[in-house]
């Protein structure tokens, strides 16, 4: 039951027609997953809590950077250096102390999905790599969850709920990973910062959806929202039952878990290399983002000269018996620029550095 001061709290909520006490109750015994505290997270929590879910779970392994106050809303310059999930379930308790809310700062991996996705009733899949998202995609269809969709790249986004009441699932979409290098993340494409923030309100809606009963929830359909057009569309989704025949969770959940393992190193490794012998090094990002950092030395060519003719005339310093790393800003670029050195110049050592620049730093 409301207490008096809920009551009050959620007076907006319990005067709107078709949705009343008996959906803010509802609300209130809800349990709601968001995975990934990041730009579709933070508004998605936000909202949450305001609407008075009872209770919220946070998984989220990553600590904030500064390049994330541009879209992740939850976060100020003095929580940079913090773990995202512990910060965000702070900003939730000041902003509903009705709400319970519990921050996991750990990465959602086989071991604990199941167990996770058991103990809610609905999950929002805030993350930015595919090896997650079919984690989610995996586990919410053997608890027998359902789970909100969002993605965003640059100024486009999409929304769907999958796995609800027979629904599609993400499988149904795309049966299987892209191959490596196939779709840059946030870090390597950039996106308008408004983006999440509106997709991952809309992921918030539809999670309030699933646990009062109001409304229609987005099953079946997949939402395209174009942010410079406005243009949405709606398209349909068809049930494969084969999306359900899953009785294991993947082995690798990391976000480079749909990449060639071969083909990457960590940075441990590669400062290892440098300090024992000679290391090419390439650079695949683009001018301002070298200006902020790099490691030297190292020959800069931005991804999209390697696909021009001139290219080989740039590389003709790089030697193919020599070990060539190839760096970018999360480790998306350089594996697709790996491919092209690998398959066009006959560079067959050359490995992506795994995490880019990020990881870089994390080992200092």
């Amino acid at each position: 039951m409301l207490t008096a001061e809920e009551l009050r709290r959620y007076q907006r909520h319990l005067s709107l027609p078709g949705f009343g006490k008996a959906a803010q109750e509802r609300l209130k015994a809800g349990t709601v997953m968001v995975v990934g505290a990041g730009g579709l997270g933070c508004p998605a929590l936000l909202y949450l809590a305001a609407a008075g879910v009872g209770r919220i779970v946070i998984v989220d392994p990553d600590t904030v950077d500064t390049s994330n106050l541009q879209r992740q809303v939850l976060y100020t310059e003095g929580d940079v250096g913090q773990p995202k999930a512990e910060v965000a379930a702070r900003r939730l308790r000041d902003l509903n102390g009705f709400v319970d809310v519990a921050a996991v700062t750990e990465r959602l991996r086989r071991e604990n999905a199941l167990a996770l996705m058991g103990a809610c009733d609905v999950v929002i899949d805030g993350s930015d790599n595919f090896a997650t998202r079919y984690l989610v995609n995996d586990a919410c269809v053997m608890a027998d969850r359902p789970f909100v969709y969002g993605a965003i790249q640059g100024f486009e986004g999409q929304l769907s709920v999958f796995n609800w009441r027979g629904g599609p699932t993400y499988r149904c979409l795309f049966p299987e990973p892209p191959p490596p290098g196939f779709a840059p993340n946030c870090a390597e494409a950039g996106v308008l910062g408004v983006l999440p923030g509106i997709v991952g309100t809309w992921q918030a809606g539809e999670a309030i959806k699933v646990l009062t009963g109001v409304g229609e929830p987005l099953s079946g359909k997949l939402l395209l929202w174009n942010a410079l057009t406005m243009n949405v569309q709606t398209i349909g989704l068809a049930v494969d039952p084969q999306s359900r025949a899953i009785r294991d969770l993947p082995a690798d959940v990391g976000p480079a878990a749909c990449s060639s393992a071969d083909w990457e190193i960590d940075a441990a490794e590669l400062r290892r290399l440098i300090g024992t012998g000679p290391v090419q090094l390439l650079d695949v990002r683009e001018d301002w983002e070298r200006q902020v950092d790099a490691i030297h030395p190292s020959l800069h060519i931005p991804l999209g000269m390697l696909e021009l003719a001139s290219a080989e005339e740039l590389l003709a310093d790089l030697q193919a018996n020599q070990p060539t790393v190839v760096y970018c800003a999360a480790g998306v670029r350089s594996l697709h620029a790996v491919s092209i050195l690998r398959e066009a110049f006959g560079l067959r050592l050359a490995q992506s550095l795994r995490g880019g620049m990020h990881a870089w730093h994390a080992g200092e």
